[in-house]
């Protein structure tokens, strides 16, 4: 089953990255990404905590070491899925796989479903979505769609040490409370969720 579920309020949605610090420090002081970020390169969004927790390891990966928060439009996000085309061919939104290659190879935004994860990082049936922005794309998402950034590093630690120490129920009290993000249904069909 594919759900977008995300902190989120009216106006805004929390995403998720992991960076080395000496990318996170200074996005986290400008509340913004400042180099040595790059906007020449991809960069992927997730609103699901915990598939990055399993990604990161933690914050304990290699050039992973720093968990942000990023707070970005909603409206930014919503055009962000709009322009998405998936990383794999499907048979819901394409024709063939011709047409699938056709857009991919033009996309500025890719959409992978992942499986979501456990507080313990098993998998679960549930995909949870991240976003490929592409360079071309990626000034929208730094200087228009950002509104804040924050190094929950520290909250990351906090939950990853009372879970090693066997206090689930504590740390599983500490995570972003995600819920269902509400998608228009033209949205919903164009990255065909369940």
């Amino acid at each position: 089953m594919r759900q977008i579920r995300a902190d989120y309020d009216r106006d805004s949605i929390t995403v998720y990255q992991a960076y080395r610090p000496e990318i996170g420090r200074p996005a986290v002081e400008h509340g913004r990404f400042v180099p040595p970020f790059s906007r020449g390169r991809m960069t992927w969004i997730k609103p699901s905590f915990l598939w990055l927790m399993a990604r990161s390891n933690w914050a304990r990966k290699p050039g992973q070491e720093m968990v942000l928060a990023v707070r970005i439009t909603r409206a930014g996000w919503e055009e962000a899925l709009g322009q998405a085309v998936p990383t794999q061919p499907d048979r819901r939104i394409f024709a063939s796989s011709d047409e699938w290659r056709a857009r991919f190879a033009k996309a500025l935004v890719h959409v992978q479903w992942d499986p979501e994860r456990t507080l313990r990082g098993q998998k679960l049936d549930a995909r949870s979505i991240q976003i490929g922005l592409s360079r071309h794309i990626v000034d929208r998402y730094v200087d228009d769609w950002t509104l804040g950034i924050e190094d929950l590093t520290p909250l990351v630690r906090k939950i990853h040490r009372l879970l090693q120490d066997g206090h689930a129920a504590k740390a599983k009290d500490l995570l972003p409370r995600e819920r269902p993000y509400p998608l228009p249904e033209p949205l919903a069909r164009h990255l065909a969720i369940d």
